[in-house]
């Protein structure tokens, strides 16, 4: 496809690491033909053309820059990561499922690790903050424990998104992570535990013991070993472990 028009000085953001992208010698003036190549980019050549006058620009659209924001990429990517695991995720795939072009992608991120890093951080920050709304709000620490498993049944995104981490747990990004999270949830649960009357040490054990419970259904549920539950029979099952764990 080959267009005419006008020099906007501007510089994009260099997605491909062309050298000089969105940049040109400054003595270049007037119309000029811009062709978008099969590699994402747009080369705008003037009409009077001379050694070393090509432009090189990043071939997003108006229409992409301007509807998709670096939270969308991210979002995205954690829909992918629940549903296939964190090595899934790739720039190429992420934009045929959202009809975009890469350079959309690289309009918000250098490569794919900061996309992972900003989608991991996303996810942690939405939990923890999650954790102290839906958790910290309960006075009573036994109607807490409970909410906390329930917890399991609702918010199936962000925690097929831990299930997946789980299983990746070798990752250099992932295993921090994790680490983190599961401290401060288990902090969460021994609490509470110590709320109700237990001694540091018996709430600790017990506390290890409700993480371990909810870790396994996680993995139950993900590799499809555990039965699909109507919502009836998940609150029963939900009475029954908390009525196990938990002390009246």
């Amino acid at each position: 496809m080959v267009k005419t028009r006008a020099r906007v000085n501007r510089k994009p953001y260099s997605p491909n690491g062309i050298p000089g992208a969105g940049q040109g010698p400054p003595h270049r003036q007037g119309p000029q033909r811009c062709i978008e190549s099969p590699l994402s980019v747009i080369l705008c050549i003037p009409d009077k053309y001379s050694p070393g006058s090509v432009v090189v620009q990043a071939a997003d659209t108006k229409k992409e820059r301007s509807t998709l924001s670096a939270a969308d990429w991210e979002k995205q990517a954690l829909v992918l990561i629940a549903e296939q695991g964190i090595r899934s995720v790739a720039v190429e795939s992420l934009a045929r499922r959202m009809g975009v072009t890469k350079g959309s992608f690289y309009w918000h991120f250098p490569n794919r690790q900061a996309l992972l890093e900003q989608s991991l951080l996303r996810w942690e920050e939405h939990d923890a903050a999650n954790l102290q709304a839906s958790l910290g709000a309960i006075a009573d620490p036994r109607e807490r424990l409970r909410s906390f498993f329930r917890r399991t049944g609702r918010e199936q995104l962000t925690h097929n998104v831990y299930s997946a981490l789980c299983a990746a747990a070798d990752h250099p990004m992932v295993e921090p992570l994790l680490e983190r999270v599961a401290e401060r949830r288990m902090e969460h649960i021994k609490a509470a535990f110590c709320e109700i009357g237990f001694d540091p040490a018996e709430a600790s054990h017990r506390a290890r013991l409700t993480y371990s419970t909810y870790l396994g259904f996680l993995q139950l549920q993900r590799h499809h070993q555990a039965p699909n539950l109507s919502s009836e029979e998940f609150e029963a099952y939900m009475t029954h472990v908390i009525a196990t764990l938990i002390p009246a």
